[in-house]
């Protein structure tokens, strides 16, 4: 129970991280690329990477606040981070075959899905409208 209290509170405050950050890089940006989630895509990936390499070395951490970092806080900053770290654990299992399907599948899935969406929440909105 302890550990699903963690993860939810991780992923609350990730939330909140990426909703400040991502609107600031933005403000920042002033311009129509998503530069606020490019950022939080790219620094929630780095982390995952550093925190994944500090867990493998000697450091010893209870399994709950692992997840509650890995799975809550990074999973609520970002799951862009998710898909690198699997992504890059399938090249360096030597699964590049795997690697590649899940970058194309889940790169143009994500947009079909996206779009499919769009479409069916349209067309039931404004039936006869297309």
């Amino acid at each position: 129970m302890l550990k699903l209290i963690l993860i939810a509170i991780g992923g609350g405050m990730g939330t909140l991280a990426r909703y400040g950050m991502a609107g600031f890089a933005q403000r920042l940006a002033d311009h129509h690329f998503p530069v606020g989630t490019l950022m939080v895509n790219l620094l929630g990936c780095f982390a995952v990477g550093a925190i994944s390499a500090f867990f493998a070395g000697p450091v010893e951490i209870r399994d709950e606040y692992r997840w509650a970092l890995v799975a809550g806080f990074l999973g609520g900053f970002t799951t862009f981070s998710a898909f690198g770290f699997e992504t890059f654990v399938l090249f360096e299992s030597r699964e590049a075959g795997f690697a590649w399907a899940n970058i194309v599948v889940s790169t143009l899935g994500g947009l079909a899905a996206v779009w499919a969406g769009y479409r069916l929440v349209g067309a039931l909105q404004h039936p006869g409208v297309g």
